[in-house]
């Protein structure tokens, strides 16, 4: 076998080696790729319009329909906000269906989707209750079915949303297990390349450059010498073979003529020693662009000729083996760079994943906090409760005692009349009196004053049995608007007393749906941080592979500059590949 076949075997080897790396790097790649796409197509992104779904009827119905039925806004507006509701729903669930899914994941979706049937049936009532403005009916529609109609879609979206994260990570466990099978055939595969590779440097210094050197110091010595040292290799049966044959051949010609004709052959044995003494030393320099242009004899014209034909055939070796490590460097700089440039995005999406999970924690304490903060407001809305229910009590106790002064009032009214009536029954009397004392004369003069100090006093007693009177009067009508305002009071009361009972039904049923909310970001949480420790996984796993390809490539850069050593004239040499990948590396980055 020629040295040309050895080494055109040893880089189709390499190249075998090189190609089934690349082979399993985009194997490696694509699954990997394949993966991370239904994970985030077919599992993520469905959970957003799961929860979309869920949060339609959540927010936009049934939050609509309970503010329309507490008057915080109008029917018009709950129509409005419970329409665009439905809306957004309905293309979340249509992008939701346009995914990939289970048999299991769709029998569960059928489920639903005759659940949200029976929800939108309960809905259109309620639009219709709306648009009639039928608040008895939005009453007991919320009251009593918007719950039983909507409970069951939450249900069954809830499992939905369990079964995505499940089956993702199914999917990423087996890509994490694919990608561990790929990271051992590439480890074994670059060992190989490794291995190769180290026989062509061997092949290379050893049959090439060894015996080029020895021949250059034949040479050499043939020319300070007479021409009696023995040429080295030329039971070789390649290229350095046949110049050491053709040299030994050149050396018994020419100690042949030298007995003959020794001046002639002396100063032909010069020029021809000179030439290839020459030609070899800048063979042994790695110059493959030397040839002996120097006019031979012609009995030497045949060791020229071989000369310069081994010369050739080793230049376009040279080259074939310069131009195969570039090609292979390049490879496997790119191969690395690609390696390198996977490890940032994975590093990327772990640190995506790990911010996500720390806001989808503070959503979890702040949902957590504000069910807290509901359940605190219910107890306090049951103290109100009890103390406008205490309020109301005395507010009846307080119409009763007024009522009894009202009462009492009536009674001391008659009593005033009663001494009204005594007062002017003594006037008439002292009155009368005054009549008989005047018929009396001068005997009655006595009992005259007597009777007008009476009648005085019957005046006098008029008098204050009217300003009591006018007094009472007034009493009666405080005490009246005294009655009314307890009465008012006590109504007002009643109403706080509803409205309070109201929003502590609210306020029941916002602390319920936290408390859903809450659970269901608990399990999201716990979900991404499993996610996050996969990518974390794959990210130490491409960056081990990253680590293999440059390796690989400093090895092959390595031969490159072996090869580089020779000087062919066409340019080739070990910088210009390395000029190449740089700059091919520079484009990439």
């Amino acid at each position: 076998m020629t040295l040309k076949q050895k080494l055109l075997s040893a880089l189709v080897m390499l190249g075998v080696v090189l190609g089934a790396v690349i082979a399993g790097f985009s194997w490696s790649a694509a699954t990997s790729r394949q993966a991370l796409h239904t994970v985030l197509a077919d599992r993520v992104i469905p959970l957003k319009d799961l929860k979309l779904v869920a949060d339609s009827y959540a927010v936009h119905i049934v939050d609509a329909a309970h503010k329309a039925r507490n008057g915080n806004i109008s029917y018009a507006q709950a129509l409005e906000n419970i329409q665009k509701g439905k809306t957004d729903l309905d293309s979340a669930w249509k992008r939701y269906a346009a995914t990939d899914a289970t048999p299991d994941e769709e029998a569960l979706a059928k489920q639903a989707e005759d659940a949200m049937a029976k929800a939108n049936e309960g809905i259109g009532r309620l639009e219709a209750m709306l648009r009639a403005g039928d608040r008895e009916g939005v009453d007991k529609f919320v009251a009593t079915e918007i719950y039983t109609d909507v409970d069951p879609v939450s249900d069954t979206v809830g499992k939905l949303v369990t079964m995505q994260i499940s089956i993702a990570s199914d999917v990423t466990t087996d890509a994490l297990g694919w990608a561990n099978v790929a990271t051992g055939i590439v480890v074994a595969l670059g060992l190989i390349a490794l291995a190769v590779l180290g026989g062509a440097f061997y092949m290379v210094t050893r049959k090439v450059v060894a015996p080029i050197k020895g021949l250059a110091e034949v040479i050499h010595g043939m020319a300070r010498s007479s021409g009696t040292t023995q040429v080295p290799h030329t039971d070789q049966a390649d290229e350095i073979g046949d110049i050491a044959r053709a040299v030994d051949a050149y050396l018994e010609s020419v100690i042949a003529k030298e007995r003959d004709a020794a001046a002639a052959a002396a100063e032909t044995q010069r020029i021809v020693t000179t030439a290839l003494s020459q030609g070899l030393s800048a063979l042994a320099e790695g110059d493959l662009t030397e040839e002996i242009r120097v006019a031979f004899p012609e009995s030497y014209a045949t060791l020229k000729t071989n000369f310069n034909s081994a010369l050739t055939a080793l230049r376009t070796l040279i080259s074939t083996v310069n131009e195969g490590a570039a090609a292979i460097q390049t490879g496997s700089h790119e191969i690395a760079q690609a390696s390198e440039d996977l490890a940032r995005r994975t590093e990327g999406n772990a640190a995506s994943l790990e911010e996500t999970s720390a806001a989808l924690s503070q959503m979890d304490e702040r949902l957590r906090g504000t069910a807290r903060a509901a359940n605190e407001t219910v107890r306090s809305a049951d103290e109100a409760i009890r103390v406008v229910g205490d309020g109301r009590s005395l507010a009846e106790q307080a119409v009763t005692a007024m009522g009894r002064v009202s009462e009492s009032a009536r009674g001391i009214d008659d009593v005033i009349e009663g001494l009204d009536k005594i007062a002017f029954q003594t006037r008439v009397l002292a009155m009368n009196a005054a009549v008989e004392a005047g018929r009396a004369g001068e005997a009655g003069r006595g009992f005259a004053v007597v009777a007008d100090l009476v009648s005085a006093l019957a005046m006098r007693a008029e008098e204050e049995a009217k300003r009591a009177r006018e007094q009472l009067t007034l009493t009666q009508d405080e005490v009246s608007t005294a009655v009314d305002a307890v009465q008012r009071m006590d109504t007002a009361l009643e109403a706080i007393s509803g409205g309070v009972g109201a929003v502590h039904k609210l306020l029941d049923a916002m602390a319920a749906d936290n408390q859903a909310q809450s659970t269901a970001i608990t399990q999201i949480v716990t979900a991404v941080n499993e996610m996050d420790t996969s990518t974390q996984q794959n990210a130490a796993m491409v960056e081990e592979t990253s680590a293999a390809s440059r390796n690989l490539a400093e090895e092959v850069g390595n031969l490159a500059e072996q090869a580089g050593r020779f000087r062919t004239g066409s340019g080739t040499s070990a910088s210009a590949p390395r000029g190449k990948v740089v700059q091919l590396h520079s484009v990439a980055a």
